[in-house]
């Protein structure tokens, strides 16, 4: 079928009522951004899940970087997205007024060249993210090891995308199938995704970011409804086993561990720590594991599990806006509700 087929199609479905889930926050923004629900039929339901790194990072990450920006000697390194995010009870933007050291970078391998430039400060990179950037940080730990450099740390809040699927799956959602992450499935393989989906009978599309792409797979997933499949949409850069030489690079210095994703809890083997032997360059990431979140009405943890939708927080668009994010859904530019704030509202 055509794309215009494909919508014709999309728009005028009048079969069962069908849920389907992306976890990819690129997904979540291009979903949004080309107006995709705008153009199916009501019978079928898009739900953002916890695709986007910065949005399932507990509080307790949050507040170590803060308590490391404000030690002495010491100076926190991380992307933007990740300084209005709120702790506990404060974010790095808050602690950054109150004179802790923090850096913006636009690359992880820009900390190599503060680090060398002031040996007298320990930089402590913000490591957060799920398959697609784990491979980074592992070129990043074995570059800095061959140059020798002393004074820099990793803190760590890295998570694998198969088991907290697998944890979905099981919480009692109405999910008919899965728009596979485009970029993860480009390290993993979209086999990576078959185990989930014969386990739970369910459909999985690895797809591409456009918006003809996207429609495509949500209608492939209408008419994969109840079969445990994966078909991969995305061949131009998505292989069945995925890349063998960047999954070798972070076995070589990640091993998994239990990891505690915002608003799901803990999932057994879903992140990946620095392995024992290199632990001298890791800033205490393995004891993070609460989620005290500052504003008790928010209700990202429901969102990102497909049990809330953004409007149905009483913070969203009141308290909560992209100016002031109460949640990180809303300060994340891959998170469900400023996506939802700034192209679906009225």
């Amino acid at each position: 079928m055509n794309i215009t087929d494909i919508t014709e199609f999309l728009s005028n479905y009048d079969g069962e009522e069908l849920s389907f889930m992306e976890v990819c926050g690129t997904h979540t923004a291009a979903i949004s951004e080309n107006g995709i629900p705008s153009i199916l039929s009501n019978k079928i339901k898009l739900i953002s899940g916890p695709g986007c790194p910065v949005c399932v990072t507990v509080a307790d990450y949050i507040d170590r970087l803060c308590t490391l920006a404000l030690e002495d000697n010491t100076c926190v390194v991380t992307f933007g997205d990740l300084i209005r995010v709120p702790g506990s009870s404060s974010a790095l933007q808050e602690t950054k007024s109150k004179g802790g050291r923090i850096r913006m970078v636009y690359s992880p391998f820009e900390i190599i060249d503060l680090a060398e430039k002031d040996t007298d400060t320990t930089y402590v990179f913000a490591a957060v993210g799920f398959e697609t950037t784990t491979p980074i940080y592992a070129v990043l730990l074995e570059k800095i090891i061959e140059e020798d450099i002393k004074n820099i740390r990793l803190l760590t809040a890295l998570k694998t995308m198969p088991a907290a699927i697998d944890t979905l799956c099981q919480m009692g959602g109405r999910i008919d199938g899965f728009i596979a992450p485009g970029h993860v499935s480009v390290i993993t393989g979209a086999n990576e995704f078959k185990p989930l989906a014969e386990k739970y009978n369910l459909p999985f599309v690895v797809s591409g970011f456009k918006g003809e792409e996207l429609l495509a797979s949500i209608y492939a997933l209408v008419k994969l409804k109840g079969q445990g499949k994966v078909l991969n949409l995305y061949k131009s850069a998505v292989t069945d086993t995925g890349n063998d030489k960047a999954k070798a690079l972070v076995n070589k210095y990640f091993e998994p561990c239990d990891a505690v994703w915002r608003g799901i809890g803990k999932i057994k083997n879903s992140g990946m720590a620095l392995k024992k032997e290199y632990a001298a360059y890791d800033a205490g990431s393995r004891v993070l594991i609460h989620d005290n979140v500052k504003n008790k009405k928010c209700r990202c943890g429901e969102v990102i599990t497909g049990f809330s939708s953004p409007c149905d927080c009483p913070l969203f668009a009141k308290a909560c806006t992209p100016e002031n994010p109460q949640g990180a859904c809303m300060v994340s530019n891959e998170g469900s509700c400023f996506h939802y704030y700034i192209n679906n509202r009225g």
